[in-house]
């Protein structure tokens, strides 16, 4: 096995792994300190995630993807990493995170919806002022003073993303259109995207705890639902739509 440790949304995990490439991916939260868990794979665990990546392309109707045990690994350890976070309070969110002047937004949406497109505008439009903190896989800290969003080494297929925390201002809900508008909504009309989006274990406790951790959002995260299109004033629209 291959050990090193990781500091990741303020836990230090230790990952033994069978494959080197996984530290490779997460080499940018290396750490020295005290291990607050451990996370090992197997080849159980690889296994697990190509029937399950299998499974995925057959029910969206497309060619079974061939991945390397290297690279399904590397989910492998996201997952029990994502699992052992709960524990802390603190869930996987498949969203786009970005913050400016220090404050983060999410958006989230069905895939291929345009998150990341849309975080782009954000980036043009408020140049120095905006940090992508995760393109993908954030993960939030839902505590009483407030949600933290985490940037970690699973931040998308472009690699975007930065090893940071801002506190969350708002959960927006992205929608394709031919005009920009933006509307504020209740928790209970973003509750179904909420638990669609949130990563769900297959442990019923676990799964317990996340729907509870979800429930909490609703203390200290505004919603939001946009409708953009992909001019760069629909982040000026989004932007103004949630100060």
């Amino acid at each position: 096995m291959i050990t090193r440790k990781y500091k990741i949304a303020d836990k230090v995990v230790e990952v033994n792994s069978i494959y080197d490439e996984v530290h490779e991916y997460c080499s940018e939260y290396l750490t020295d300190d005290q291990a607050d868990y451990t996370v090992t794979t197997t080849q159980a665990d690889i296994d697990y995630e190509r029937k399950k990546s299998a499974r995925e392309d057959e029910i969206e109707g497309i060619p079974v993807r061939r991945f390397s045990d290297s690279y399904l690994e590397e989910l492998a350890v996201y997952r029990r990493i994502a699992e052992k976070m709960i524990e802390f309070d603190t869930v996987l969110f498949h969203g786009s995170v970005i913050a400016v002047d220090g404050a983060g937004y999410l958006f989230t949406a069905k895939s291929g919806t345009g998150k990341s497109t849309h975080t782009r505008l954000w980036r043009a439009y408020f140049g120095d002022r905006a940090v992508m903190v995760n393109d993908d896989k954030p993960l939030l800290h839902i505590a009483e003073s407030g949600v933290i969003a985490y940037g970690t080494p699973y931040n998308g297929k472009h690699r975007l993303g930065s090893n940071i925390s801002v506190p969350l201002k708002a959960i927006c809900i992205l929608n394709r259109s031919a005009d920009n508008h933006i509307e504020p909504i209740s928790f209970e009309q973003a509750y179904n995207m909420l638990v669609q989006q949130v990563y769900r274990p297959a442990d019923m406790l676990k799964m317990a705890k996340t729907l509870e951790l979800v429930d909490r959002l609703a203390d200290s995260v505004n919603f939001y639902r946009l409708g953009c299109n992909m001019d760069i004033s629909a982040a000026k629209v989004a932007f103004e739509g949630m100060q």
